[in-house]
């Protein structure tokens, strides 16, 4: 008797649906989620990730651009396994922690000391504190849509999954915390001067140098060094939240790539390739008013857990040994394949913007150029999202929202670049049709 494969349930549906009962939504973070339903993952290697239906795909969300380096480095994996025979988690100093922040300060010049935390959400968050402890002053100005994390004082006009699902601002959180929160136009000087001379009361500014949780939006020119320059003017702490860019662009992440020195950094994802891990690090009047010598509290069981730092250790030390190659090859594959993309849109007379920089890009269905949130937001989602599915069906994983970013990383290959930029051509036929 035949088997018609039509009448087959897929795994990742059926594991969907008993997730949903005992797990928010069915995904434990919202940009995991789209429609029918997300496939759920069995393994992955390199470049590529397996569903539980064994179909393969060529990973370009790379864990939301984490996996610089690509699934399971073998280096990284040495020395996650040296250190699981060890320990997991002893809730005392390690050498080896003294070991990732000297590597860290040395890739980042405007670092002079660095404290170790576990997620980027954290890490904002102490940098916020941070900032309003040195200045003793309550507000915080965030550039519309920059996400930083899902806390109230920066969960206002915030990118990534917020913009994505429509919330502004978050239910349950305080208004007064909102409050203190300044939201200005990203790339727009003049807002944020604006907003400086009205408020009096401004503890920091806090900015993804480039945009990654709006689609990929660009710095225009001279907008982060008239940045740097308003802050110092005013003597606000500058705050680069390089959670995306730290090492993804450069070893020292945006601020090496485009010479800008802030007062704090915070970093995560690519710093250890995978693992969970984040940082927050400045200048050192700033870094010792955290606990215990300072009076800005901050604290973790599982910060400077062993297996996460020995992963990060790897992970700095293998880029910065293959650095002049891989930056190098990542740009050059972006270039080749934005232009390749470009074209194939323009041959199928389809509005659109392509914005890459470095590892990432993505593509807007637009006929604007996209430099801010508006921009962004005006672009022509339900596209986008046809285009996801089709590349999907193809083999080619990118991240599920038009508000997120296309990630490569060391481990793609020209082989697997032509492989998707002919899902893409596809993609782009069923968006036009």
């Amino acid at each position: 008797m035949t088997k018609n494969i039509n009448c087959v349930v897929s795994e990742s549906k059926k594991l969907f649906n008993i997730a949903k009962k005992v797990i928010p939504s069915g995904v434990n973070s919202p940009v995991r989620y789209f429609e029918p339903y997300p496939f759920f993952t069995k393994k992955a290697n390199g470049a590529y990730i397996w569903d539980v239906d064994d179909k393969r795909y060529i990973d370009f969300c790379n864990g939301y651009g984490a996996l610089l380096l690509g699934h399971r480095r073998k280096e990284i994996l040495k020395s996650v396994s040296n250190q699981l025979t060890k320990g997991t988690l002893y809730c005392t100093p390690t050498e080896s922690e003294i070991e990732l922040s000297k590597l860290i300060i040395g890739n980042f010049p405007s670092i002079d000391k660095v404290r170790l935390m576990n997620t980027g959400g954290e890490a904002t968050m102490t940098a916020i504190r941070l900032a309003r402890g040195f200045t003793k002053k309550k507000k915080i100005i965030k550039f519309e849509g920059c996400y930083h994390g899902a806390h109230d004082s920066v969960l206002v006009k915030a990118g990534s999954g917020s913009a994505h699902n429509g919330i502004s601002v978050s239910d349950g959180g305080l208004d007064e915390v909102s409050k203190n929160t300044l939201v200005v136009e990203y790339n727009n000087i003049e807002d944020l001067q604006k907003t400086i001379q009205k408020h009096k009361d401004i503890a920091g500014v806090i900015v993804e140098p480039i945009l990654a949780n709006m689609g990929l939006i660009l710095p225009e020119k001279n907008f982060l060094s008239d940045l740097r320059k308003v802050t110092k003017e005013n003597n606000i702490p500058l705050i680069f939240d390089e959670v995306v860019t730290g090492f993804r662009v450069a070893p020292g992440g945006a601020q090496e790539y485009f010479g800008i020195k802030p007062d704090i950094t915070t970093m995560a994802k690519a710093l250890s390739n995978g693992f969970t891990i984040s940082a927050v690090g400045g200048k050192k009047e700033i870094m010792d008013l955290l606990s215990p010598g300072g009076k800005v509290y901050q604290a973790s069981t599982f910060a400077g857990n062993p297996i996460s730092v020995s992963a990060a250790i790897s992970s700095i030390k293998t880029i910065n040994k293959i650095k002049n190659k891989l930056y190098s090859k990542l740009e050059r594959f972006n270039l080749l394949f934005s232009t390749a993309l470009d074209d194939m849109a323009t041959d199928l007379k389809i509005p659109h913007q392509i914005n890459f920089t470095a590892s990432m890009f993505q593509i807007f269905f637009t006929n604007k150029p996209v430099v801010d949130y508006q921009t962004s937001k005006n672009a022509n989602a339900k596209k986008f999202q046809k285009m996801f599915q089709t590349l999907l069906k193809n083999g080619i994983f990118i991240a599920p929202s038009q508000f997120e970013v296309v990630f490569l990383s060391d481990a793609h290959t020209q082989t697997d670049l032509n492989k998707t930029l002919d899902a893409y051509n596809l993609a782009l036929k069923s968006v036009k049709n």
